[in-house]
């Protein structure tokens, strides 16, 4: 049975890693479909703007665990600049 295929953000394009991190994880992937488009945008930009890989490896953990768990954005993050 094919996975289902994440939710986009309204801004960016979902990467490659977080869509199959979401994939993987149907807890998270529930916590990322019951959040809205301009919070997925934020999701998406806050993995996107590290800087370095093992950086962006820590976010898209982190993020695994914060939407499993329900939480709507990344915490502690400005937000996404590009809004």
């Amino acid at each position: 049975m094919p996975r289902k295929i994440p939710s986009p953000g309204i801004l960016h394009e979902l990467p490659d890693d977080l869509r199959r991190m979401l994939q993987a994880d149907a807890g998270a992937l529930n916590g990322w479909e019951e959040t809205t488009p301009i919070a997925r945008n934020e999701w998406i930009c806050w993995v996107s703007s590290a800087k370095k890989d093992d950086t962006r490896a820590k976010r898209i953990s982190r993020a695994r665990e914060d939407l499993a768990k329900g939480k709507r954005r990344p915490c502690c993050w400005p937000g996404c600049p590009h809004r």
